[in-house]
């Protein structure tokens, strides 16, 4: 039994947790919606400098430096390809 509980703890541990959600290279803090908010506020208001992005909220502004530094990459997914929702 005690093998078991070896093996069990070992296959928990060798288990890769989930790769974190990025934007632009940018971790995001859940759902990277706020990363996808900057993006389309730079692009609606034709943003063209960093020094512009300049919120309260870090992932709108990497979102916002993000289509400064890519403005063809479209704010409707993560870096993986995966969905963003609104």
């Amino acid at each position: 039994m005690a093998h078991l509980s070896a093996v069990a703890l070992t296959l928990a541990l060798a288990t890769p947790c989930l790769a974190q959600q990025t934007f632009g290279g940018n971790d995001c803090t859940e759902d990277c919606s706020g990363h996808k908010a900057g993006y389309n506020w730079a692009e609606q208001n034709q943003i063209s400098s960093e020094s512009d992005c300049s919120s309260n909220s870090q992932s709108f502004n990497e979102g916002c430096q993000t289509f400064v530094e890519d403005p063809s990459r479209g704010s409707g997914e993560d870096d993986e390809g995966e969905e963003i929702e609104d």
